[in-house]
Parts: C-alpha cells; structure tokens; sequence
C-alpha cells in the first residue's frame, strides 16, 4: 500500500479537547524528513483524532452532544432563541431538513473527519513498525484508534443509517448501501481484546468502555441475544457505578466521576486561548439575558412543556405514564419577569430542576431564574432554559472562560452508566423479567431520591416539592417496557438520545406526531409539522457528500 504522512496537528483548535487531559502540545506540520517516525509521532496522530469528538470544525454545528440532531427533533426540546436565528434547526424541528442544512454538512464533515484522523493514526503505526518501533508500544493506540474509528461512524449510522464504512486501506468512495454495523463491530471487537482495562490519561478508552460501545451497537440492532452478556459483564465485573448525586455527573469539578463511561473532555484557563478548549458544541445554549450566568448569550436548546409535565409525579412518587401531559405544570409565560408568580407546587421528580432552569426556582447558586428576563423570545421558544451544560456561579472563571461563560470545563456525557444499566432494564421488560427490569430502574429512582442531591434554596429548603418513589411491581410485559422507556427519558434528558430512542424502538412516528399535536397550541411554528414514518427516522445525506463520491453514495428514502 502506498503510504503518506498526512499530519494535520497544525494549530491549537485542532487538538481543542484533548490538549489537556491527554497532555499533548499542539504540533507544526510535519514530514518525513524532519521527524522520527516513533511512538510519539504516532500519539500526536491519536490526539488529532481525539480532537474531533467534540465536533470541529463543525463548531456548533456539530455537536458532541447531538442537542440539535438528538434532542430539537425529539418533543424534548425546542430549537429556541428567536425564529429568525438559525433556520436550518427550524426545519430540523419540523422534521424537515433539505440535503444542504448546515447541520447535517458540518455534522457529516466532522464525523469523517474524525474518520480520515483515526485511518491517519493506523496507517502512523505501519510506518512507525517500519522504521523500527517495537510493535508492542503501538498496540494500544491502534486500539484507540480502532474504537473512535468505531464512534465516529456509530454516531453517523444513528444519524444517517445508510452510511460509508472508511477503513484505513480505503482509496475509493465506498458505497453506502453495505450495513455498517459488522465493520462497527469488528473494530470495538478488536478494541476490547487489545485496550487495558485502565488508563492513565482521563479521556481515553479502556476496555470496559468498548464493552459499553459494543453493548450499545448491540441495543441499536435490537439484538437482545448479543447485548446480555456484554451489559452482564459490564454490570457484573466493571468498573462503573452510580454516583450519590445525580448532579455529579454535569459538575465540571467531578469530571470523569465513577459513572462516567466516555465523555467529550473539555478544559478552559488551561494555558491556551481561554475558551479554546471549552464545551464549545453547547456554546449557543447559554441563557440569554444580560443577568444570566457570567453575562448572557444566544438562548438556543428550550426545554418543551411535555418535558417539563414528563416529571410530574403522582402521590407514591411515580411518573404518570399515560397522562403527564393532560395538564401542564405551572409555567410563567406571558409573565413579565417584573410581574409576581408562584412556581409548580404539585409533586416532581427532583431530577426536573437538574435539568430544566424555570421561573422562581434556584439556579445553580445565581439566583431564582426569573423567566422571561433569559429567554430571547418565549413566545417562539417558550420560558425554559437548559441547565445541565452551565456552571455552578462559585464555578465563575474557573470551570468557565473569563468573560465568556459560555464556554465551560464541564465534559459532555457520551454514555453514562445509568445509560448502561436502563439497556440491561429494557432487555429484562422485553424478555418478561420484570422484577429483574423494575429493580434496575428503582436502583436509577433510588438515586434520584437522594435528599442530598435535590435543589436547594439558600436557606437549605427544596426548591420544589420533589416526591419520588419505587415501583412496587411491574404488573405486565407492557407496563414494564413503557415504565423503562420513560425512565431513560427522565434519567437521559437534554443528553442527545431522546430522538434516536424514539427510532431504534421504531415509536417515532407514534410518539412524536401526537407531540406536534399537542405542543402547536404553544408553539405555533409547529403548525403543519409532520414526521413521516419510513422517512423522518434518518436524515437526508447531504449533498456535497453525495457529489463528492461521484454519486457511489445514494440519498436515503424519501429525500
């Protein structure tokens, strides 16, 4: 095979998230003659392709969180911000994004960009063996390499489905018409077997963690059989678990914590250009006014009303899985933020107001959130704002960018262990092993029910009234498969999967053509929204990428 060095570590925003956690140096452009081929050289390959996980050059377009692809296009968020603002997320919302959205190009160049690095990577070790280095130091970062090779299109086939596999000896457009999932597979296959069960350096895989990939290719492909004993394994033998405050995992102070499977990692101040570094996938998503935290920016990424109402709770502390949404909790719409109101009294789960910023309750130490003060425009994107991806106020300037709040140290969850543990619980409800499914998800409400971990006044009262309770029993094969599902939105809200659940449990259309329904009446942009069924549950390819390949990538259904 023909080798090239093909090294793009050629400044600062390449390397963006790694740089701190992996401990590596932005590097110049390099070549053959000038550099010795060796398993440093090889690493600062391995960085560049770590660099892409939080979706540069994509910027906010491509987020490591899919909050636009996963979220605004489920009934879990809404775009935000003002109409006029980003109207390519408009038609994502409406479930109709044409094949040039710029969400879709950057998020497509990103993810095989990150490809195109990783294939850099491995080709790096052949020639590194050539020139001498002992194979055996370049194991494990071919390993790395194979298991983001493995992220990067596993985030394209939920995105898009019919998608290129690009291996390493690639040097023609590939077809997309071949299914990706084996070829996923083989290389978290291949990671498992050759990446240690620890790290050194925060932010790289281990073992346990392409167990959890592979778990999740697995649960992608319905394929229950082949997902048991890796989540048994992972569950059984690994080395994750729950932490007390479920807080804890959107802290930028308790990165990396014991549930924390793989995340993006994000740093700021750390010696670069500040916010460099920073969670910048989320940066339009910052509450808008000029009191919010740090200074005001953008308000995108709105919490929809049926997700507030989803945390309704009734007197035993349980979710209202059929009827949470026939009345809405008390919101302050239409309420100026000088007018007087009174929060949501009935029984919440205590998980809302971690997730959700809402009027007249604490907002992570700056204050009640006063409402329509921090929403650019409520009548569009209605009067919530995001929380998990902003700081705590003590957290100013350290864990968030002087001057630029919006760009924060705080990591973006990519599989959390509670993630893991509610696809064992899902597995168990379809299989008719409900005791085994209702306890997995009071282990996650158990959790949840923690006092310690509710929010608080300044005075050390509860923000709300937070009721949350245990099942007692899951009495049928149904209840127990709708109490999990609804279960993993609660647990996994504003975290990118909402949509993608939708379709892998193939209730999309179901799910959220009754949503538009019922949210038109105060989202009026979403009159005539419509998702189709056989259509809607992927995005279109864009265009360029079809041209570029000479049109060997065919379009998907329906587009």
């Amino acid at each position: 095979m023909k080798k090239t060095i093909l090294v793009s570590l050629v400044a600062s925003f390449i390397i963006a998230s790694c740089e701190k956690e992996l401990d590596i140096n932005p590097q110049g452009t390099l070549t053959e003659g000038v550099i010795e081929i060796n398993e440093t050289w090889v690493n600062q390959q391995l960085v560049s392709a770590y660099a892409m996980l939080d979706g540069n050059p994509g910027y906010f377009w491509a987020p490591a969180s899919n909050w636009a692809l996963g979220d605004v296009a489920s009934d879990d968020f809404h775009k935000g911000s003002s109409i006029d603002d980003q109207p390519p997320l408009n038609d994502v919302e409406r479930y109709a994004p044409n094949t040039t959205n710029i969400y879709l190009v950057r998020k497509w160049q990103a993810l095989y960009e990150g490809v195109q690095r990783t294939n850099q990577t491995l080709n790096s070790i052949e020639l590194a063996i050539e020139k001498g280095t002992d194979p055996s130091k370049l194991l494990t970062l071919g390993a790395e390499a194979r298991f983001l090779r493995a992220h990067y299109h596993m985030d394209a086939k939920k995105i898009w489905n019919n998608i290129p596999y690009i291996l390493e000896t690639t040097t023609e457009a590939v077809s997309n018409e071949i299914d990706a999932w084996p070829s996923i597979e083989e290389d978290l296959t291949y990671a498992i077997n050759n990446l240690p069960d620890t790290q050194a350096d925060a932010g790289r895989p281990t073992s346990w963690v392409a167990k959890a990939y592979l778990a999740k290719a697995h649960m992608f492909q319905n394929d229950f059989t082949a997902a048991k004993p890796v989540l048994n394994d992972i569950i059984g033998s690994g080395p994750f678990m729950l932490v007390d405050n479920y807080h804890d995992n959107f802290n930028g102070e308790k990165n990396n914590n014991s549930e924390s499977v793989f995340a993006v990692q994000n740093s700021v101040n750390d010696g670069g250009e500040g916010y460099v570094n920073g969670n910048r996938g989320n940066r339009l998503n910052h509450p808008y006014g000029s009191d919010a935290p740090g200074g005001g920016c953008c308000g995108f990424f709105q919490p929809s009303q049926n997700l507030v109402n989803a945390f309704k709770t009734d007197a035993n502390g349980l979710p209202l899985l059929d009827t949470f949404n026939d009345v809405d909790v008390l919101s302050d719409q239409g309420i100026a933020s000088s007018d007087p109101f009174t929060p949501y009294a009935g029984n919440l789960d205590p998980r809302l107001d971690w997730t959700v910023g809402r009027r007249g309750i604490e907002y992570l130490g700056w204050g009640e959130m006063p409402g329509m003060r921090w929403t650019r425009d409520q009548a569009n994107g209605g009067p919530y704002v995001g929380k998990k991806h902003e700081i705590l106020k003590s957290q100013e300037g350290t864990i968030s960018a002087a001057g630029l709040p919006q760009y924060n140290a705080i990591n973006t969850p990519l599989i959390r262990y509670s993630d893991v543990l509610l696809w064992r619980a899902e597995i168990h409800a379809e299989e008719g092993e409900l005791e085994l499914a209702k306890n997995i998800v009071n282990q996650i409400r158990r959790r949840a029910a923690n006092p310690d971990g509710f929010v608080k006044n300044p005075d050390g009262t509860n923000a709300a009234n937070y009721v949350i309770g245990e099942y007692v029993t899951f009495p049928d094969i149904d209840y127990a498969i709708k109490a999990v599902r609804f279960e993993r939105r609660l647990e996994l809200a504003s975290e990118g999967h909402r949509f993608f659940d939708l379709v892998r449990w193939g209730i999309a259309s179901q799910v959220l053509n009754k949503y538009v329904d019922e949210e038109q009446s105060k989202r009026v942009y979403l009159n005539g929204a419509d998702f189709v069924a056989g259509k809607n549950e992927y995005y279109p390819i864009p265009l360029d990428a079809i041209n570029t390949s000479r049109d060997v990538l065919k379009q998907n259904p329906g587009y």
